[in-house]
């Protein structure tokens, strides 16, 4: 039997998140999510996607991006939740030689030991209760980030003014740890950032003291208005 997955939509942009900022991608926007974080802006609407097979959504990152392999980045809602399609569409990526992105919150593991020979690159959320309003089990994050040990792998954390200490301080635990880049990102309100550059170089020079891999980059495609 056909594996197939809902797709919400799949375009062409520059990625404006992370260390990849301003690179052409071809963006997978999955359906579905097991978070619900007070600040996503991700319309999960199933009667607006598609449903593709591995197969159909691989022709159609090559219809986008002709000229040469992909720098295809998987998003969502959480792409992690259709683990048994990627088991279909790396493989076939993969022998196309695209690039696999994955950006994931970070909270199904096990889903991840499934699919991570496959992925080149993933963006992990390290998420705050006090942006999300969610308690994240620290014991989850510390097997997703000891699965993606092998991989190129970087943290995201959107953070506003409730940032705590402790949470910095966990935050760079975790990156202590497993040796991963933090990328601070500041929460946005439509194309704002929610908080003072003033603090934006607070925060980053908190963790830097303390910690040098980290980066501070807004949503750049907010910014240029792009998707």
């Amino acid at each position: 039997m056909t594996k197939t997955a809902k797709i919400r939509e799949i375009f062409k942009s520059i990625q404006g998140e992370g260390p990849y900022v301003g690179t052409s991608q071809i963006f997978v926007r999955f359906c579905k999510c097991n978070l619900k974080c007070k600040y996503c802006d991700t319309d999960f609407d199933p009667s607006k996607s598609q449903t593709y097979t591995p197969q159909e959504l691989l022709n159609e990152v090559e219809r986008l991006n002709p000229e040469h392999p992909a720098i295809i980045s998987l998003t969502g809602g959480e792409p992690l939740m259709s683990t048994e399609f990627l088991k279909d569409f790396f493989p076939l990526a993969k022998k196309s030689n695209h690039t696999i992105y994955l950006e994931t919150n970070g909270t199904l593991p096990e889903n991840l030991l499934e699919v991570v020979n496959w992925v080149d690159i993933i963006s992990a959320d390290i998420k705050l209760k006090s942006a999300t309003g969610m308690d994240i089990d620290q014991h989850i994050l510390e097997k997703f980030f000891e699965i993606s040990a092998n991989k190129e792998v970087f943290a995201k954390i959107v953070f506003d003014e409730n940032i705590t200490e402790e949470e910095i301080k966990t935050a760079i635990e975790l990156a202590k740890r497993f040796n991963f880049e933090i990328v601070l990102q500041p929460m946005m309100i439509e194309d704002k950032m929610s908080v003072s550059v003033e603090f934006c170089e607070e925060i980053f020079d908190r963790i830097y003291s303390k910690y040098p891999k980290v980066r501070l980059i807004p949503q750049v495609h907010k910014f240029l208005n792009v998707r």
